[in-house]
């Protein structure tokens, strides 16, 4: 009936990006942050359908264009 209000995230955008680590064998995908200096990944959520994407894209203010996927 209500719907929570979504809370949104701020990250360091000069210093981050968004990035999606899908593992080759199983096909698991994590969502996360990947320090542009030190390479350091931030794991943020597990991903599990296109619902949880949608969540990660809505709570960080995130464009899909922005997003790098590794293996």
């Amino acid at each position: 009936m209500f719907h929570r209000k979504i809370k949104k995230v701020e990250y360091d955008r000069e210093n981050q990006k968004p990035v999606i680590r899908s593992s080759i064998c199983t096909g698991e995908q994590v969502a996360g942050f990947r320090d542009v200096k030190t390479g350091k990944f931030t794991e943020v959520m597990l991903i599990r359908n296109n619902k949880d994407l949608d969540k990660f894209l809505e709570n960080y203010d995130i464009s899909v264009a922005e997003i790098v996927k590794e293996w």
